[in-house]
Order: C-alpha cells, then structure tokens, then sequence
C-alpha cells in the first residue's frame, strides 16, 4: 500500500494541487490527512472540496478548523493568525463549516498500521519540537509508526533500543527497521516553515517499508494574489516565498 500522507494545507489550494498532482503520478492507494485544512490561506473552500472527493480518505481535525467552527477559543492565537480565522469564518459556506464539524480527534489508527495525530498522541494541540518532546510521544504510540502535523517542519524522530534521535527531512527516502519506533512529520504543504517554500509531503510505502519525503514547486504567486485580494494580513502572502 502506498499512502499519502500530508498536513497543515491552510486553505492553500496552489499548493494542495501540487501535492495531489503527485498522487497521481505516484498512484497512491490511500490518502492520509493530518488536519488543519484551513486558517491563514484564501482558499478554505474550494481546498475543502477538493478534499471531500478524495477516496479513501483518513483524515483528522486541526487546530485551526477547531477554530472554525468555534470548537477553539482564538485567544492563544497570534493576531494575524486570529484575523484569518475570523476571515475564514464568514468565508467558509455551511457545507464547509459542517465538514469541519465532523472532523474526528485524533489519535486515529489507520487500517491496524500507523497512528495519526494533528499535534501528538496523548494532545492534539501540543507541538512536538525537539527528542523531550518525542519520547513523551513515544509513551503514549501504540503503533510503530504515527504520523503528526503542526509544526510544519518536515522531521523524523526514530527510536530503537534506547535510543532516540530526530532528523530534518528536507526530501529522501528513509528505510523503516524492525524493531523500531518511529514518529514522523511529512511537513506542511500550504505553509513551509523551515525556510524551504516548497509544498511538503510524503508517501508510506508498507510494502517496501519505506518513507519519502517530497518537495514541491507550486505557484506560489498565484496563493499570494488570492490573500491579497481577500485583504488578509499582507505578511500571510509574504511568508510564502521564503518558506517561515
């Protein structure tokens, strides 16, 4: 089985083509989304679309669609952050504000293989930055593998006998071992922050038990023209370019 894993889209629809375009090419047997479908990018609606066709789907919700629908106070959100989920709140139509409603919590195991998450296993919201922060993570990963979005950095964090250590994935393949535990980020695809702008994902293949991470050209200007014309926060158009 080869799956397609991706996170963080943030209503970026250039970049979710680019992800998707792919898929194609890769003929992926199952999509994995890792939640936060919207919230900064100028394309809530037409992303969710996209989303809903794709079959088979497991996907879980995100800390922004929370925001969305009301789930989640925008109190800890940074200002440019809460403006453009008030943005997209009176953007989203009813159908979208109620698929973001369904959304399931994670954790979520996926066909007895993997767990998924938004944020990490044992909080959906908590973000796993650094080896403290995975080998808590760890202890609560009844799988071998789980996937996590969040923090938009493409990163892979193995632990074998004892032993754990994180790694930025900046592309490449990586062979999964027996016998080891692995917590692993594809990246965001609709806002890089590891001052890379290409969109980011992966494909799981189970069968070769192999994981690549991707790198995606997309038209990045063309994102940044729909923010500015929705009159966003300018700096959710100018981070885009330079992958922060």
């Amino acid at each position: 089985m080869r799956y397609l894993v991706f996170s963080d889209i943030h209503g970026n629809l250039e970049a979710l083509a680019a992800v998707l375009h792919l898929a194609e090419k890769k003929r992926i047997d199952h999509y994995v989304c890792l939640g936060d479908l919207v919230g900064y990018g100028a394309s809530p609606n037409e992303v969710i679309r996209v989303i809903r066709r794709l079959k088979p789907l497991s996907i879980i919700r995100g800390n922004h669609d929370k925001a969305v629908f009301g789930r989640e106070s925008i109190e800890s959100f940074n200002p440019i952050a809460a403006a453009a989920i008030r943005w997209t709140r009176k953007t989203v139509t009813k159908a979208s504000h109620d698929f973001l409603h369904t959304l399931p919590r994670g954790p979520l195991t996926v066909e007895d293989r993997f767990t998924i998450c938004h944020g990490s296993p044992f909080d959906e919201d908590f973000y796993i930055f650094g080896e403290y922060d995975a080998d808590e993570a760890f202890g609560y990963l009844h799988t071998p593998v789980g996937f996590f979005g969040h923090t938009h950095f493409p990163f892979l964090y193995v632990q074998r006998e004892g032993c754990l250590v994180g790694t930025h994935m900046d592309g490449g393949e990586v062979k999964l071992e027996e016998g080891s535990a692995y917590l692993i980020n594809p990246g965001s695809v609709g806002q890089p922050r590891d001052r890379n702008s290409k969109a980011s994902c992966l494909i799981y293949d189970t069968e070769h038990k192999t994981v690549r991470f991707h790198r995606l050209d997309y038209e990045i200007a063309s994102a940044q023209r729909r923010i500015r014309a929705a009159e966003l926060p300018p700096a959710l158009a100018e981070r885009l370019a330079v992958g922060l």
